[in-house]
């Protein structure tokens, strides 16, 4: 693989960098999940949320009843010790401005798929603070292609101005994507669904 490798999580990693975040957020956030119910505990999916900020993506693991894999960008694997962490985290190395260098990522994607895991992908691609942005349908229509599985969406909402702020993840029910509808309509609604678990609708 040209940028960084995908491996299955280290479970002793996972679980210590779990505990050790959520020392570290505590004092500037207060977790409040709902909807833990619609994670699949046992079988695959795609979890579709909200992209606030980059706290995002602990928070996200310290609300998820299961571990989850996370496509990042590829920067973020640049060099081996950067690398070693993200991979033993469940990152996966994609690169948006060339799709063809991130096709051993993808292969990657789909097999852990097959395995029965959660992997997240964030719809809009980037940060929208309090915000919903459009979305970009690529990655979810080439996965779609491959298998059929549920699409979990997710809300994020931070509140508050101190400098401990609210933090409410929402897990909304799970979006089947029909083989008769099109790519642009399904991403409209996933979005959607995702602008109203985050209080943005």
């Amino acid at each position: 693989m040209e940028r960084g490798s995908v491996k299955t999580i280290n479970p002793w990693v996972y679980a210590i960098i779990k505990a050790a975040a959520r020392i570290y957020l505590a004092p500037f956030f207060e977790l409040r999940v709902k909807g833990q119910e619609n994670v699949p505990p046992k079988s695959s999916f795609i979890l579709l949320p909200k992209h606030q900020r980059w706290e995002d993506i602990p928070l996200l693991g310290l609300a998820s009843p299961v571990p989850l894999y996370y496509v990042a960008k590829s920067e973020l694997f640049m060099n081996r010790l950067s690398n070693w962490f993200m991979s033993s985290l469940g990152g996966i190395p994609l690169d948006r401005r060339r799709p063809l260098a991130s096709r051993n990522s993808i292969k990657a994607i789909v097999r852990l798929l097959q395995g029965r895991a959660g992997v997240v992908v964030f719809p809009e691609g980037t940060y929208y603070k309090n915000a919903m942005g459009s979305g970009h349908v690529g990655l979810i229509r080439l996965i779609r292609s491959r298998m059929d599985l549920p699409f979990i969406p997710a809300g994020i909402r931070y509140s508050g101005r101190g400098v401990r702020k609210l933090v409410e993840i929402k897990f909304g029910e799970a979006l089947f994507w029909q083989s008769s509808t099109e790519p642009e309509a399904f991403l409209a609604s996933a979005v959607q669904e995702i602008k109203l678990l985050s209080g943005l609708g």
